[in-house]
C-alpha cells in the first residue's frame, strides 16, 4: 500500500470513528427507486431498493447508477458492487448516470475501475446528462470503457489524461456484439487496444467534446437529451433486448413506450457514504476546515459549554478525511493553520493587528495554493475568505468583548485602581496593575510613556482603559453630562 492510500485509509478510519455514534441504526442500503422508463431520473424519486425476487414473471430490471462528483475510492467502489448487484439480479443492463469532474483515484485504482466496466458480465452504458454534465479526466475514461455511450445536449467530454496501464475499447461501433450461446456479453476482438502515445490519451491533448463532436470523435454513440432515448438506443443498438412498444396516443399519434415488464431502477450512494464522497470534493473539504478552525478558535475564547467544540471536532475530521482523499499540498494546509494561530494572538489582546494582517496572508495563500491537481471554483473561495475575515475582525472580537465585558466577571473593582506603565502606551499598550499585567488603551487618547504612573477609569473587554494620574485630556461630553444632571436636579 503506497503512502496516499495509507493517508486515506487512515483518515477515513478517524472520521468514521467519531461519526459510529450518530450513525448506529441508520439503514445503510442504498436509496433507489424503481421508475418507468419516460420518467426522467432528475426529479428526485427514490422508492424502493433494486433488490427484487427472480422467476419467470419478474420484471426485466435496468439499474441506473448516479455517478456525481469526483469519482474516489468510495464511488468506485460502489460502481463495482452494483455491477456485481445486477448481475445476481439477472439485470438486462446497468446504465452510469455520469456528472463528474475527474478522479481521485491512482493509476491502479482507475484501470482497476475500468476493467471492472469493460470485463462486466451485462452491458454497460453510459449517459453523461442530463443537459449540462460533464465526463472529465477519469469519467470520460470510463466514456470510452463502456459498451454503449451517449450524451445529452449541452454536455461535455473532455480533459483526458496518461493513465500507466490503461487497456480498454471504443470506437463509433457498439463495443459489445450479441449475446453468446453462454448467455454472457464479450467484447469485440480487435477492439481492445491501448492508446500509449496517441493525442486522444497521452495527456497532450485538452480538447472538450460537446454532443456534436463526442460522435464524430468516436467516443459516443448518439446524443440522448433523457435517459429514456438512451435506454432505447441501446436496446436498437442490439445491446438491450426489446423494451419499447409503440401506443398510439389520445390523438392519434404513434410513440414510442416502454414495455409494461420493464422497470428502471434509480441508485445512488448510501447515506455514510454520501457522507464521506460529499466531504472528499476541493469546496467542500476547503470550508469544513475553514469552519472547523474557526469554531475552534470561537470556543477557546467564549468559555462555552462545548457545542462548538464539538462541532468542530466533526468538521475537522471530516476534512482531514477529504483533503487526505484529494491531492493537496502539505505547505499550503500548513500555512492556513498557522494563520488560525496568528489570528488567535491578536484576538487575545483584543486589537487586530500585525499578527491579523500576518494571519490573513497565511490564510490567502493557503487558500490559492491549498489544491494540486483538482481544482476549486471561486465562489467557495470566496465565501471561505470573507466569512473567515468577518469573523475574525468583527464576530469574535464582539463575542469576546460581550463574554468578559460584564459585571459577571468581577472586573470592575479595577476601576479607580491605580498602577504604572510597563510599555508606551500610544494608544495602546501594557500596563501593570496589582502586580498582573493587562492591555491597556489611554483614555481620551492621552499618551502614557513607560514607568509613568496611571489610573483605570473603565474597561473594555478584557482591555483596560487608562489615564495619566494627573493630566489628562477632558472629555467635554462627560463635562456637558455632567452640567445636565445639574440642571436636572437644581430644577428638582
Amino acid at each position: 500500500m503506497n503512502a496516499r492510500q495509507h493517508r486515506r485509509g487512515l483518515a477515513r478510519l478517524v472520521a468514521a470513528t467519531l461519526l459510529l455514534g450518530a450513525v448506529v441504526g441508520m439503514a445503510a442500503a442504498p436509496a433507489s427507486a424503481h421508475d418507468e422508463l419516460d420518467r426522467d431520473p432528475g426529479d428526485g424519486s427514490h422508492e424502493s431498493d433494486t433488490h427484487q425476487i427472480v422467476g419467470e414473471d419478474s420484471p426485466r430490471l435496468i439499474i441506473v447508477v448516479e455517478v456525481n462528483g469526483l469519482i474516489d475510492p468510495i464511488m468506485a467502489s460502489y460502481i463495482k458492487r452494483q455491477l456485481i448487484t445486477a448481475t445476481g439480479l439477472h439485470a438486462i443492463g446497468v446504465v452510469l448516470q455520469i456528472d463528474s469532474a475527474g478522479t481521485t483515484l491512482d493509476d491502479d485504482e482507475l484501470v482497476d475501475l475500468l476493467d471492472s466496466v469493460r470485463l462486466a458480465h451485462l452491458p454497460v452504458g453510459v449517459w453523461v446528462g442530463p443537459s449540462g454534465a460533464q465526463a472529465l479526466g477519469a469519467a470520460a475514461h470510463l466514456v470510452t470503457a463502456a459498451d454503449f455511450a451517449a450524451i445529452a445536449p449541452g454536455g461535455r467530454i473532455g480533459e483526458f489524461t496518461a493513465v500507466c496501464g490503461l487497456i480498454h475499447a471504443h470506437g463509433g461501433a457498439s463495443r459489445r456484439t450479441g449475446q453468446s450461446s453462454a448467455g454472457s456479453y464479450g467484447v469485440e476482438a480487435g477492439d481492445v487496444h491501448s492508446h500509449e502515445g496517441d493525442g486522444l490519451h497521452s495527456g497532450t491533448s485538452v480538447r472538450y467534446y460537446d454532443a456534436d463532436t463526442a460522435k464524430g470523435a468516436g467516443l459516443t454513440h448518439s446524443t440522448a437529451p433523457v435517459i429514456g432515448e438512451f435506454l432505447f438506443a441501446m436496446s436498437d443498438e442490439g445491446l438491450l433486448p426489446p423494451i419499447g412498444q409503440n401506443v398510439t396516443g389520445d390523438d392519434g399519434v404513434v410513440r414510442r413506450a416502454p414495455a409494461d415488464d420493464v422497470v428502471v431502477s434509480f441508485v445512488k450512494l448510501p447515506l455514510l457514504d454520501g457522507l464521506f464522497h460529499t466531504a472528499a470534493s476541493p469546496a467542500v473539504a476547503y470550508l469544513l476546515l475553514l469552519a472547523g478552525l474557526s469554531l475552534l478558535l470561537l470556543d477557546f475564547y467564549t468559555g462555552g459549554i462545548g457545542i462548538a467544540a464539538m462541532v468542530a471536532a466533526v468538521c475537522v475530521l471530516l476534512a482531514a478525511f477529504g483533503l487526505g482523499t484529494l491531492d493537496v499540498r502539505t505547505w499550503a494546509l500548513v500555512l492556513l493553520i498557522a494563520g488560525f494561530v496568528a489570528f488567535a494572538v491578536d484576538i487575545q489582546t483584543g486589537v487586530p493587528r500585525f499578527w491579523t494582517a500576518a494571519g490573513g496572508a497565511a490564510v490567502l495563500a493557503g487558500s490559492l495554493t491549498l489544491f494540486g491537481q483538482h481544482s476549486m471554483s471561486w465562489i467557495p473561495l470566496l465565501v471561505g475568505l470573507v466569512g473567515v475575515g468577518a469573523f475574525v475582525l468583527s464576530g469574535l472580537p464582539a463575542l469576546v468583548r460581550t463574554r468578559y465585558g460584564t459585571a459577571t466577571v468581577g472586573r470592575e473593582w479595577l476601576i479607580g485602581v491605580e498602577g504604572a506603565a510597563v510599555t508606551d502606551i500610544d494608544p495602546d499598550g501594557t500596563v501593570e496593575v496589582h502586580g498582573a499585567r493587562w492591555r491597556a488603551r489611554v483614555n481620551r487618547l492621552t499618551p502614557l510613556q513607560a514607568g509613568e504612573p496611571l489610573r483605570v477609569s473603565g474597561l473594555s473587554g478584557v482591555v483596560l482603559e487608562v489615564e495619566p494620574l494627573e493630566g489628562a485630556a477632558v472629555d467635554y461630553r462627560q463635562m456637558r453630562k455632567k452640567r445636565t444632571d445639574s440642571t436636572v436636579s437644581e430644577t428638582e
